[in-house]
């Protein structure tokens, strides 16, 4: 009910165009997500950067459905590459192949991510690929690897460790020896093709970053959950793996205690900064995958305010 609820309100022009004009909605949204513009999301990742933190920038609106939206997503990336380099960031890019028209033409989106690549190959810059829903699996994994057969290390894969299919995936991966982003996994999959249980899920998270700390290249842990990074830590310490040779990932505006405990102890923490003006159905959508979000949110900001005091 809570689900359909979210995903109803993600689709109102009306509700959106009334809480950009609401005050409260407009400032909890810009402490998860960086303004509208490129210029706020630059300014975000200064100050990150700042605070000895590096960041990967979102664009977000994926799901296009024209070659006109695609293709505008990216001279809109690449805009970001421009930046990156110009502004001399400590940043990367984040991209999700639907943005780029996958679901418009599958070889479109295919030549837009080459040409995407070619800017990054030239400013030296990494651009991870992001994985959106379960049915996008296969399809954005053999991208990948197009991909990779000819950037090499510019260019990542995330896995989600919700689906019973990722330990073969991981494997593989590190096989190739390819950078991974490791994450739980927030969209609402089928019993069918994803552990229904938390516990599942976070046995496997833990279990996969043994592999990807152990075995992997340069791997991104991507979570908020104190458990599952202390298990990164325990694991690192007592197999020696130094923690220059990973990553962990938050989000922009969560947890942002821990992310600067983390770097105070001496290990690299990358904050994903997303932005654009589809922020209001992005927010919703990432709700409705999984509603539990809300009470997470908001728990942490009552975490962050009590610990500040």
């Amino acid at each position: 009910m809570l689900r359909s609820s979210l995903l109803w309100l993600s689709e109102q022009p009306g509700i959106f165009n009334f809480i950009k004009n609401n005050s409260l909605a407009g400032k909890f949204a810009s402490r998860f997500v960086a303004g509208e513009t490129l210029e706020t999301a630059i300014e975000a990742v200064k100050k990150s950067n700042a605070a000895g933190l590096t960041a990967t920038l979102d664009l977000l609106g994926e799901s296009v459905s024209t070659r006109e939206e695609a293709e505008q997503s990216r001279e809109e990336v690449v805009e970001i590459l421009d930046r990156i380099h110009a502004e001399g960031l400590d940043a990367n890019v984040s991209i999700k192949p639907t943005q780029m028209g996958l679901d418009v033409d599958e070889e479109f989106c295919r030549a837009n991510l080459r040409k995407l690549m070619e800017v990054a190959k030239k400013y030296d810059t990494f651009v991870r690929l992001d994985m959106e829903n379960a049915t996008y699996t296969d399809r954005t994994l053999e991208i990948f690897e197009e991909l990779a057969a000819d950037y090499g290390d510019l260019v990542g894969a995330v896995i989600q460790t919700c689906l019973y299919r990722s330990p073969a995936d991981i494997e593989k991966l590190v096989k190739t020896r390819s950078r991974v982003r490791l994450v739980k996994g927030a969209y609402a999959e089928p019993e069918s093709v994803a552990y229904p249980k938390k516990q599942d899920v976070d046995d496997a998270y833990c279990n996969l970053t043994d592999v990807l700390l152990e075995r992997g290249n340069y791997p991104a842990m991507a979570t908020h959950d104190e458990v599952m990074i202390e298990h990164a830590k325990r694991f690192a310490k007592a197999k020696n793996i130094s923690p220059d040779r990973f990553e962990f990932q938050m989000l922009y505006g969560v947890r942002r205690d821990l992310q600067t405990q983390l770097r105070s102890e001496g290990y690299n923490v990358r904050v994903y900064v997303p932005y654009g003006t589809q922020w209001y159905p992005y927010l919703m959508r990432r709700l409705a995958e999984r509603p539990a979000n809300i009470a997470f949110i908001v728990g942490n900001v009552i975490k962050e305010s009590v610990r500040g005091r």
